[in-house]
């Protein structure tokens, strides 16, 4: 059976003594390779797959931090790969700049090689074991995409199969989902999978528009056609011509222009404002609403043959509550996508965070999440998001917020916090009641005697009252 290759280890020194000692406490564990200069460490760095980088900053120069801007430079290529540093300087300031600028450990000469060796053993294992954990994430991620949706749930997979099975047809589609749940999204993976991918695609918002102006814009207009119609333009039904046309918000538009869609729908042509003639047109129509057609089509604010016309084929987008699977992907997909425009590290949620988002209601759905983790980006300076980052309204009825705030993953002193308690409620009581001890023991149910120990147990003063 093939041994494992060992990982690459690149020691960068002009010390033949030091090299003389390090290299065989570290080739039982290491491929060892030496380089005298800091000349080819980027492309080493980038293209040799070298797992360590022991780096001696006074190699070139008189300037005992000349090597800082390479450890710099390195890190700043490669997050995956250890750096090791070593210097002559006895300052203790050399090795907080060689860690600010990124090395994993810094040494002083002369160095103990055992205890280099053990820190690059472990270094370079921990950030193997971190590498492979971000693969893994990021398989994970790439697993759970379809076109421009992240999830996994059930709910979303027969999203996915419903846009599959309806994306090759020129049939006409309604979406429906409430706020935030990615109709726009769903329109766009439609029209991405069909024939007419590489035609046209309009996007209207019907509820943009006042009135007024919605019907030149849909219709389109001649010159002259109304007060300001300077010139003939055509509409976005006429624009969509070949491809597809996406009228979200379509339960806003009035019974009049309604009417007018139907005709387009059922004759394939369209006439301007203020014109005579006809335009043949062929155009995929997909619609988007949150509101309830049913009972618009009952009450008469909706034609029942536009209904039928548009409602051919419903997808219906689950509600982010009803996929709670989804947020913790939907959420490292939202940090990954707002760190990177914001130019910052990496940031992630920790377990107490994300089980406090996992708990909510969400009313606003992903756009919600999404803005939520855009705040948390810029807001939270920690590369890790906890709890205490949360905005109040949602902790605020969060039961795993108050078990996180109550008892920390890290764990807690149980003597401590019981202490820390006992002194909140003795202060409160006693502030509460003007420093009598008579009444704040009534008010916390205990008798005299034990008020009177538990002030002098943590040296509280009060009234003799």
């Amino acid at each position: 059976m093939p041994q494992t290759a060992l990982p690459v280890v690149c020691i960068v020194t002009v010390d033949e003594e030091f090299l003389g000692v390090v290299t065989p406490e570290l080739s039982p564990w290491f491929q060892v390779m030496v380089r005298g200069n800091y000349d080819d460490l980027v492309r080493l760095t980038r293209e040799a797959g070298v797992a360590a980088i022991l780096l001696d900053i006074d190699t070139e120069g008189e300037d005992p931090f000349g090597g800082l801007p390479v450890l710099n430079e390195l890190r700043s290529l490669n997050d995956n790969v250890t750096l090791i540093s070593m210097g002559r300087a006895r300052a203790r300031a050399m090795e907080k700049q060689a860690l600010n600028a990124g090395a994993d450990a810094h040494f002083r000469n002369p160095v103990d090689v055992t205890e280099l060796r053990m820190t690059l053993v472990e270094t370079v294992r921990r950030r193997s074991e971190n590498a492979e954990r971000e693969r893994m994430r990021q398989q994970s991620l790439e697993s759970s995409r379809f076109q421009d949706f992240v999830g996994a749930s059930e709910p979303m997979r027969l999203v996915y199969d419903a846009i599959q099975q309806v994306a090759g047809s020129s049939i006409n589609v309604l979406i429906r989902g409430e706020s935030g749940t990615g109709k726009e999204l769903a329109a766009r993976a439609i029209v991405a999978l069909s024939r007419r991918a590489s035609k046209p695609y309009i996007r209207l918002n019907c509820a943009a528009l006042p009135e007024n102006l919605i019907e030149s814009e849909l219709f389109g207009s001649e010159r002259g056609a109304f007060t300001g119609a300077t010139e003939s333009r055509p509409g976005q039904i006429e624009l969509a011509d070949g491809g597809t046309l996406f009228l979200d918000e379509i339960a806003t538009l009035s019974v009049a222009l309604q009417t007018k869609l139907l005709r387009v729908l059922e004759d394939h042509q369209v006439q301007r404002l203020g014109g005579r003639t006809n335009r043949k047109i062929d155009f995929r129509l997909i619609c988007a609403t949150n509101e309830p057609l049913e009972e618009m089509v009952r009450t008469g604010r909706f034609r029942e043959d536009l209904y039928y016309r548009i409602h051919v084929i419903p997808i219906n987008l689950p509600p982010l509550r009803e996929r709670r699977g989804d947020i913790a992907l939907l959420c490292e997909h939202f940090l990954e996508v707002h760190c990177v425009a914001n130019g910052l590290r990496l940031k992630r949620l920790n377990a107490d965070a994300l089980a406090v988002l996992e708990e909510q209601t969400w009313p606003g759905n992903v756009r919600e999440l999404e803005n939520l983790i855009q705040r948390l980006v810029v807001t939270a300076r920690a590369d890790e998001i906890g709890v205490n980052h949360l905005p109040p309204r949602v902790l605020k009825q969060s039961l795993a917020a108050q078990e996180a705030i109550l008892l920390p993953a890290e764990g807690a002193d149980f003597d401590e916090e019981i202490r820390r308690l006992e002194i909140a409620l003795l202060t409160t009581a006693l502030s509460r009641t003007g420093g009598s001890k008579t009444a704040a023991a009534r008010l916390l149910n205990i008798d005299g005697q034990r008020i009177k120990y538990l002030c002098r147990k943590y040296s509280l003063q009060a009234s003799t009252g």
